[in-house]
């Protein structure tokens, strides 16, 4: 079988990072946040980025991490290494709660919470319509655009209805066919070619 070096090689597809687009982790990348993952930024700037992972869902619930929270069967997903112990949310009711931010069509971050928290309880907002994150994911001023340059990230565009769906591990790789034919080679290595 011929095997091209370069298919790991990350070319550019005119997309460059930004707020409502999310960064696809190349196949090998190591740690157990980052490793496969799938994130959508929600802040970029020249001062840094903000993103939440959004593939990799916890089993416990927001209950488990706000004792006061509603009963709401929203999942939890590790956002990232930062903050581990905070509760992040992104949603699609930026029309209901005060203060989001708006990251793309129909997608907006944080607001208040006591709000999303009263919202929940009479039921004007579903579950469907938010995403609680453990941590976010943060870069400084030019290390994500390093880290693109060396080829730890493929730069995607996103919809409102693929962020919000249920995701998993195994969503990487969906992730990875959009870009285009070119890395969808990646989905068939093994997450540790040594045990291959």
């Amino acid at each position: 079988m011929y095997y091209n070096p370069d298919i790991f090689k990350i070319q550019s597809n005119n997309l460059v990072p930004r707020k409502g687009r999310v960064l696809i982790a190349e196949p090998f990348l190591p740690g157990n946040y980052f490793n496969r993952s799938v994130i959508l930024l929600v802040a970029f700037s020249k001062k840094g980025s903000v993103g939440f992972i959004l593939n990799k869902q916890v089993e416990l619930t927001v209950q488990d991490y706000i004792s006061d929270f509603p009963d709401f069967e929203a999942p939890v997903y590790i956002g990232g290494p930062v903050s581990t112990d905070t509760i992040y949310f992104i949603h699609t009711r930026g029309d209901l709660i005060p203060g989001s931010i708006p990251v793309l069509e129909n997608i907006f971050w944080g607001g208040d919470f006591d709000e999303l928290k009263r919202l929940a309880d009479i039921g004007l907002i579903l579950p469907s319509e938010v995403r609680f994150f453990l941590g976010y994911s943060g870069w400084d001023a030019g290390q994500l655009e390093r880290e693109i340059k060396e080829n730890s990230w493929l730069v995607n565009d996103v919809d409102a209805s693929a962020v919000m769906r249920h995701l998993n591990m195994s969503s990487w790789a969906d992730f990875v066919r959009k870009v285009g034919d070119k890395y969808t080679i990646w989905t068939n290595f093994p997450e540790n070619p040594s045990l291959n």
